[in-house]
């Protein structure tokens, strides 16, 4: 019976081990994890590319209804053309897989963008979930932020009002750009991790 517990315990152990290597986590306050990915207009891009730069890295599903709501309403093209406009990258990431909800071809993602009014610096389709494994993103939206030296200041939710009603909007707080804002002015960031909502990630 102990040499059954004994195998028993070794297979979870296992599972727990494999699991964290498929969900990767990222921590707040150390480097972020580099990656390389080409984007849908077949430029390849590296997180190491942008050292210098303040990075976002959002991770969308152009079905979801929480993503609808900030894309319909512009609240997502807004912070894009505002923060890309002060220099900093911003990455469009779609991690469904084939055959599942939210995964289309490249110029698919691309036309979703052009009707958005979408203006990230680049989009990429992620079907095979590498990159969203490596940071363990698990919602759509899931924002992380990378500061100029690499470090990963913010990971989790857009915002403090986890609902798909555009009309929560108005007073929602938004931590993307209260992040971005201290950080981008010296200032510390007060609030470097939160629980992210949406659908999930279609992996």
């Amino acid at each position: 019976m102990l040499k059954i517990k004994q195998v028993f315990t070794g297979v979870v152990v296992m599972l727990f081990l494999a699991a964290g290597v498929l969900w990767a986590q990222v921590v707040s306050n150390q480097e972020a994890p580099n990656f390389t990915l080409t984007d849908t207009n077949g430029q390849k891009h590296s997180l190491s590319d942008y050292k210098g730069k303040f990075v976002v890295l959002e991770w969308f599903n152009p079905d979801c209804p929480f993503v609808k709501k900030h894309y319909e309403s512009s609240n997502i093209p807004n912070l894009q053309k505002q923060y890309t406009g002060k220099g900093v990258i911003w990455l469009s990431i779609d991690s469904s897989a084939a055959g599942k909800e939210g995964n289309y071809p490249p110029q698919g993602l691309n036309k979703f963008m052009m009707d958005k009014g979408g203006k990230p610096t680049a989009i990429f389709e992620d079907g095979y979930g590498k990159i969203g494994h490596l940071y363990g993103a698990q919602t759509t939206p899931h924002m992380f932020i990378i500061n100029p030296q690499g470090i990963l200041i913010y990971q989790g939710a857009i915002d403090d009002t986890p609902s798909a009603d555009v009309a929560d909007l108005i007073a929602a707080k938004n931590y993307v750009s209260a992040a971005l804002d201290a950080a981008m002015t010296g200032k510390p960031v007060a609030v470097t991790t939160t629980k992210s909502y949406g659908c999930s990630v279609k992996y």
